[in-house]
């Protein structure tokens, strides 16, 4: 075996997963990479423009996140 041998990689947007996969309950996106459930099961099948018009979303999705949702008034209305 040659330990000099170019280890294979693929030339693809990586992906921006950042090990923090808790999904968001009425976001429904992962409070971690901020993507969907749905973009997450197809990441690796997607296209590289997909991936990348992803990429570009995803800052505006933090906000989502951090928006104040009610406090105890909310939670009790929920049940």
């Amino acid at each position: 075996m040659n330990d000099n041998a170019p280890v294979w990689t693929r030339n693809e947007i990586e992906s921006p997963c950042v090990r923090v996969c808790v999904v968001h309950p009425e976001a429904r996106i992962c409070t971690g990479c901020f993507r969907t459930v749905d973009e997450i099961a197809r990441w690796s099948k997607m296209t590289a423009e997909e991936r990348r018009e992803i990429m570009a979303a995803l800052p505006d999705r933090a906000p989502m996140l951090r928006k104040r949702r009610g406090g105890r008034a909310a939670r009790l209305s929920r049940g």
